[in-house]
C-alpha cells in the first residue's frame, strides 16, 4: 500500500458553548494550536472536525495519513465537515455552528455536550468563496447548513452592498440575528414539516434580480442546489464564474455517504446542465 499523504491534525480546546436556537449551538474554541492555522480569506472557510472512537488511542502527534495507514478502517476517527462562522486571530479564538436534532448523528449529539476544556481536534481549514468586489449585487441562498457562512458573508459585505438573502429553517424560532452593514434584503422560510428546500427554490426563482453583475453564494441541501444551479445557469445565464455553488448534504444520506459520492455526483450534474443545447 502506498505511503498516504500527511494530513496533521490541530488542537485546540473548548472555551464556550452557547445555544443560538432550539437547534443551533455554536461552540467555540482556542488555544495555543489555533496559532498554526491561517484563515480569514475567504467567507465559507471550513473545517474537518475529527470525533476520536470511544476507547481508541492514536499514535501522536495525530496524523489522519499515519492512522490510516497503519489502523483498521473501525478506528477512524469520524469526520464531519463544518463552516467556521467566525475566526478571531488576535485571541485566537474560532466559533462554529451546529445543527442539532437530539441524538441523530455524531457532531450535534457532541455539540449538545460540549463543555469548556474539551478537546477539539481538526484539520484545515480550507474555502474557495467570499463576497466579490467588483459585484454591482450579491445573491445569497441556503438552509441551515448554509447560515455560518451567510452569517459571516453578510458581515463581511462593505456599507450599501446591494444583497439579496434567502434562508431557510424549520420555523421562526430558528432565525438568527445578522449582522451586516449592507443594503440587504434578508428573508426567512419557515419549512414546517415540508422537504428541505422546498421553499428556498421557489422563493429564488422569485426574486426580481437586481440589474447588474451578481457574485452568488447558493449551498444547501443537494438536490435544492442542483435545481438552483440549472436555474442560475440554464435560465438566468449566470457564469459559472460568479457562482459559488454546492452541496453541503443530501437528504437521506449521512456525511460519510454523501462525501464518498459528491464528487461523481457532482461531474454528473456538470455534464447534465453544461452539455450545449442540441
Amino acid at each position: 500500500m502506498p505511503n498516504r499523504p500527511a494530513r496533521p491534525a490541530h488542537r485546540a480546546t473548548v472555551t464556550r458553548v452557547e445555544r443560538l436556537t432550539p437547534h443551533m449551538i455554536r461552540v467555540v474554541v482556542g488555544g495555543e494550536g489555533l496559532r498554526a492555522i491561517t484563515a480569514g480569506e475567504y467567507t465559507d472557510h471550513y473545517v474537518k472536525v475529527l470525533f476520536p472512537r470511544p476507547g481508541v488511542a492514536y499514535p501522536e502527534p495525530f496524523d489522519q495519513g499515519v492512522v490510516r495507514e497503519t489502523m483498521p478502517p473501525a478506528e477512524w476517527p469520524a469526520i464531519r465537515t463544518y463552516t467556521v462562522r467566525k475566526w478571531l486571530p488576535e485571541v485566537p479564538e474560532m466559533w462554529l455552528d451546529f445543527v442539532v436534532h437530539g441524538d441523530e448523528g455524531i457532531a450535534g449529539p457532541w455539540a449538545a455536550r460540549a463543555r469548556p476544556g474539551d478537546p477539539f481536534l481538526f484539520m484545515g481549514p480550507s474555502g474557495a468563496y467570499a463576497p466579490g468586489a467588483d459585484a454591482a449585487w450579491h445573491l445569497l441562498a441556503g438552509d441551515e447548513s448554509a447560515l455560518p457562512a451567510i452569517g459571516a458573508a453578510l458581515e463581511r459585505m462593505p456599507a450599501g452592498a446591494t444583497v439579496r438573502a434567502f434562508i431557510e429553517v424549520s420555523g421562526p424560532d430558528e432565525e438568527q440575528k445578522l449582522e451586516t452593514h449592507a443594503d440587504a434584503e434578508i428573508v426567512w422560510l419557515h419549512r414546517g414539516s415540508s422537504r428541505p428546500g422546498s421553499l428556498l427554490g421557489p422563493a429564488v426563482r422569485d426574486c426580481a434580480f437586481p440589474e447588474g453583475r451578481v457574485h452568488a453564494f447558493v449551498h444547501g441541501e443537494a438536490n435544492l442546489v442542483k435545481e438552483l444551479r440549472a436555474y442560475l445557469r440554464k435560465e438566468c445565464a449566470i457564469p459559472l464564474d460568479q457562482l459559488s455553488i454546492s452541496g453541503y448534504w443530501r437528504l437521506g444520506m449521512n456525511e460519510d455517504g454523501w462525501q464518498s459520492s459528491k464528487r461523481e455526483w457532482n461531474q454528473q450534474v456538470e455534464r447534465e446542465q453544461e452539455r450545449p443545447a442540441v
